[in-house]
């Protein structure tokens, strides 16, 4: 178990949606608003940003991510030329809000948020994830994740006025937060997958019949 949490660490940290990319441009704006004003401060988040285009660029690697992230920076930088320091929050926290809203919706529906990040994640076969046998380990977690984002999205709300708050509370609620979400929905989905004694991907796609040896990698 150890070492397959340490394989989906190291996914998130130099994988191809890495923690990185999240951090350095709020992390930026946060100390030049500080330093050198708002507008300097913004301009500065976008440079971070490009910089980590660049850089994934010249390795070779994914930039769709980088560019989501880039376009986000961009409209949060937008947000607090116009409206103040406090709009280069703005859009995380809608954001914020609106993958709340979604997860609640997921679970209400009975197609869990986290089903479809694995699914996004793994390509496993999206019928898999709603077998009965398999669902209530990711409905489970979902709920965590629910109540992550909602307390993330609450707290970047409470410290919007205080620019600095602001900042800390993001870096603090970002990557090291995400490592801890992403180590408590492995263990947590792992052994409650097994206690389902449901099929494995491979036996599901194969039409194994029960028992069935389970999912004994991967979430």
């Amino acid at each position: 178990m150890a070492s397959e949490i340490l394989s989906e660490v190291r996914t998130v940290v130099l994988g191809r949606a890495s923690i990185i990319d999240g951090i350095v441009p709020p992390l930026v704006f946060g100390i030049g608003n500080a330093t050198i004003g708002t507008s300097s401060a913004a301009a500065l988040a976008i440079l971070s940003a490009l910089m980590i285009v660049a850089g994934r660029l010249a390795k070779g690697r994914s930039l769709k991510f980088a560019l989501t992230g880039l376009a986000g920076v961009v409209i949060a930088a937008a947000a607090a030329t116009w409206l103040g320091p406090e709009g280069f929050f703005i859009p995380s926290i809608v954001s914020g809000a609106a993958t709340t809203a979604s997860i609640l919706i997921s679970i209400a529906i009975r197609r869990p948020f986290v089903a479809w990040t694995s699914w996004l994640a793994r390509d496993w076969p999206i019928n898999w994830y709603w077998h009965p046998q398999v669902r209530p380990a990711y409905t489970r977690v979902s709920w965590i994740w629910l109540a992550f984002f909602a307390l993330k999205t609450t707290g970047q709300w409470l410290t919007i006025d205080a620019t600095g708050w602001a900042t800390v509370f993001r870096t603090v609620a970002g990557w090291p937060a995400l490592l801890a979400l992403l180590i408590v929905s492995y263990t947590v989905g792992r052994r409650f997958l097994l206690a389902l004694e449901g099929p494995s991907v491979a036996e599901f796609e194969s039409g194994v019949p029960a028992p069935w040896e389970g999912q004994q990698t991967g979430f």
